[in-house]
């Protein structure tokens, strides 16, 4: 044994502080010193007055257990297992000393000894209770009140003074047993004793601010590790119920609001806690929870998105659906399980918003076919903002502190690949509808032209989507459609015109060839629309287009009016070479056949749309009434008597009359011409000079477009050949034309003697050599020469 001895081992014999004394046999009647007298103290005396000692004796071991489990004197109430028997642990340690983390292995390595022990245990302990039964007899009875018969005259003994108790020590919790609270839930609890234990620690550190765990041999190093570890577990607990009551469908699924409003409760207490140990040594669990819930929404998500059928769309329509839920969750039961100085509706608001921006931004940087980029945009600009964030009331979100989704870089990253894809998209699409529809145009059957249709449903699916995504996209996209409009509609008339020159159009028949013409035509009206209406959404720079696009279609239409316009009037023209003869005075067989043909014509007009048929029957009666006066103003008459020019001038009044039935039947909208062959049949009626120069005067005024040639034309006809009567009316005409505003010409659609030509008098020119050198004005002051005059015999009449 020196050997023992030198080595420092203590005694078996000689108990050790904190340790059971240990017995030499396992004799139940052999008595312990010390340890009886407490327990006699604890049990006190039987009521018929004997000791209880011995029966402590046999009742502990009756109960005989290796960790000799009993009641312990002075247990605090509100202690863990109150009233329970006290566990090992407890006998062994001194009371208000914390059990750390190695007390723990220790149990571990004795429970597993003593369960190997516990079958022979069991026999023995069998065989001893029923030896104990035969040696301590009956149960003693407790002696009853009538019993205790108090003496006469004796006064009843007076109970004892109460003896005031110690005060209550609050007994820390071990390691574990603050695990286990955070294993259940008691979150804020669990909070309370780690904050405990972390001042114990600080306090045994030298009260500095917490640092990292010391060495594994040191107390306080210990007792460091176990704080850490705890509050590694605590924020598992918490991060973990962040996610679970996301999840749950209501308020008893998974963790209810008392879990919920301990956190918040732990929240606070570290954020407390936080202001006594510094920014440097701060755990910043407030700021660990918004991670935490911008983790769970970023999990909930994507989990959310990828299982959508529809493509991108489809995706964003679950997200929106998820985002409704979840916030409605959060509006409804888990904001206010929180502390209101939190902000926990506006925590899980922008922990889904970064989320969101991540999954968007994400999606952008992808190589998107363009319904997926317009789905993106608008989902962007209207539908998050209207149907998500439009619900929520919200400080932060009437500030922007959310912010957007996107960076307005990488919004008009996807603004300029969707121009550039419709660029050429529709160009393409346009170009391949026009040959598409051109290959229809020189055939003989029956066909409708759908062209304006199919341009019109390939722009306006971009240009109604754009405006609804934001204002200025939507002017951009107007802008680029109507510059693909414009070099849609050139190529439009270059292939109109190859049309109608090329010879083999003319072997179709008349009726085909003016209905493929009234088709084309017909185009004009909804594009000229399309265009005007871009170009009012579009930029200002989007004139130049609109006017290219105005122009190309203006050729096209007065082309095609022209086309048809002569082919009508091809049929007309054997009717108007009969006009202002001898025959037509007599006769109205010319004017009847003209107005039959243009009125069985005009059946086939009638499938033009309105605008371009204004503008034809307007050109038609135009054209109809220059044919009408272009025989006059050849000289085909001549009227030297008064009777002949009111029997002309008569017979111009009744056809004006008929004409103008006829086209306002056609509802022409051109009545500035119903007055042109009346004032002309007035200026041939008219037999003094004054009346003459006024009439010629409202001619010139309502027709800026007539000269004095036209005048001069008329005055022949009506055979006025005086000098001074004659220069007198034609200074009307030559005042007018000096005039500013008659220097102006009229526009073309207000034209209307411009196209008549006047052919010149062959004059002879058998003057004396003096008049060489005259001028030229002095020239046209002379006087005409004068016809032969008619003979007597002969009656003044019209002559063909």
């Amino acid at each position: 044994m020196p050997i023992l001895k030198s080595l420092g081992m203590a005694d078996s014999k000689v108990p050790r502080a904190g340790t059971l004394p240990l017995r030499s046999s396992r004799n139940p009647f052999e008595e312990v010193s010390g340890l009886e007298e407490e327990e006699a103290a604890e049990l006190g005396a039987l009521p018929n007055g004997t000791s209880c000692r011995r029966r402590a004796t046999l009742e502990k071991l009756a109960g005989l257990s290796p960790f000799r489990l009993g009641k312990t004197p002075g247990r605090q109430a509100g202690s863990p297992r109150d009233g329970q028997p006290r566990s090992f642990l407890g006998r062994v340690l001194l009371p208000g000393i914390r059990r750390s983390s190695a007390d723990f292995g220790l149990l571990a390595r004795l429970q597993g000894s003593r369960a190997q022990g516990d079958e022979e245990a069991a026999g023995e302990a069998a065989r001893r209770l029923a030896f104990l039964r035969l040696g301590r007899g009956p149960k003693p009875l407790r002696a009853s009140l009538a019993e205790r018969v108090v003496p006469a005259g004796e006064a009843a003994p007076e109970p004892p003074p109460k003896v005031p108790e110690p005060p209550k020590v609050k007994e820390p919790l071990s390691v574990l047993e603050i695990l286990s609270l955070i294993q259940q839930r008691e979150l804020a609890r669990a909070d309370e004793h780690i904050l405990e234990l972390e001042a114990e620690e600080l306090a045994a550190s030298g009260g500095g601010a917490p640092g990292p765990p010391k060495a594994e041999g040191a107390g306080g190093g210990r007792r460091a590790r176990d704080v850490a570890l705890l509050y590694e577990a605590l924020q598992r607990e918490m991060w973990a119920l962040v996610r679970e009551t996301l999840a749950g469908p209501g308020l008893g699924a998974g963790s209810g609001a008392g879990a919920v409003a301990q956190l918040g409760q732990v929240l606070v207490q570290e954020e407390a806690a936080d202001g006594r140990r510094g920014p440097e040594a701060a755990r910043k669990l407030r700021a660990r929870w918004a991670e935490a819930v911008a983790r769970a929404a970023r999990e909930r998500l994507e989990a959310a998105a990828p299982g959508a059928p529809g493509g991108l769309a489809g995706q964003l329509e679950a997200l929106r659906g998820r985002l409704l839920e979840d916030m409605g969750v959060v509006r409804g039961r888990l904001a206010p399980s929180y502390p209101a100085g939190l902000g926990a509706f506006g925590i899980y608001l922008r922990g889904y918003h970064g989320a969101l921006a991540e999954w968007i931004g994400a999606a952008a940087r992808r190589r998107l076919p363009l319904a997926d980029r317009y789905a993106l945009l608008h989902w962007h600009n209207q539908v998050y903002p209207r149907e998500v964030l439009g619900l929520v009331d919200m400080v932060a979100l009437e500030n922007g502190e959310l912010g957007p989704l996107l960076s307005p870089g990488t919004l008009r990253g996807l603004e300029d690949e969707c121009v550039t894809d419709v660029k050429a998209q529709t160009r393409a699409a346009l170009l391949r509808v026009l040959q598409e529809d051109g290959e229809h145009w020189g055939s003989t059957e029956d066909w409708s032209s759908n062209l304006a249709q199919d341009v019109c449903e390939l722009l306006e699916e971009h240009t109604e989507r754009a405006p609804r995504i934001s204002q200025e996209f939507g002017e951009r996209m107007a802008h680029c459609c109507l510059g693909g409009l414009a070099e849609f509609l050139q190529s439009f008339q270059q292939r109109v015109e190859r049309f109608h020159e090329n010879p083999g159009v003319r072997e179709l028949p008349p009726d085909t060839y003016i209905s493929r013409t009234i088709s084309l035509v017909n185009c004009g009206p909804p594009l000229r629309a399309l265009a005007e209406r871009l170009a009012r959404v579009g930029p200002p720079e989007s004139e130049p287009a609109r006017e290219a696009a105005a122009s190309a279609l203006d050729r096209v239409i007065r082309l095609c009016h022209r086309i048809l316009t002569d082919l009508l009037f091809q049929e007309l023209q054997p009717h108007f070479s009969k006009l202002m003869r001898r025959k037509w005075l007599n006769s109205s067989e010319a004017l009847d056949g003209i107005v039959g043909t243009l009125g069985a014509k005009a059946l086939a007009l009638r499938r033009m749309q309105d605008e371009p048929y204004q503008a034809l029957v307007a050109e038609l009666h135009r054209r109809a009434l220059v044919e009408y006066v272009r025989p006059l103003f050849r000289g085909r008459l001549r009227c030297g008597s008064a009777r002949t020019r009111s029997r002309v001038a008569g017979r111009l009044r009744e056809d004006a009359a008929q004409l103008e039935r006829l086209f306002r039947r056609l509802e022409s909208q051109a009545s500035w011409l119903d007055a042109v062959v009346p004032r002309l049949a007035e200026v041939l009626r008219l037999e003094d000079t004054p009346s003459i120069q006024m009439e010629v005067g409202v001619l010139v005024r309502d027709y800026p477009d007539i000269r004095q040639k036209h005048v001069a034309t008329l005055l022949d006809i009506r055979g006025l050949r005086h000098t001074a009567a004659r220069q007198e009316i034609l200074a009307v005409t030559r005042d007018l034309e000096l005039c500013e505003v008659a220097a102006l010409s009229p526009p073309r659609d207000r034209a209307f003697f411009a196209d008549i030509p006047v052919p010149r008098p062959p004059v002879c020119l058998s003057l004396p050599l003096f008049l060489g050198r005259l001028t030229l004005s002095r020239l046209a002051c002379l006087p005409w020469p004068r016809p032969p005059a008619p003979s007597p015999l002969r009656r003044p009449q019209a002559r063909r």
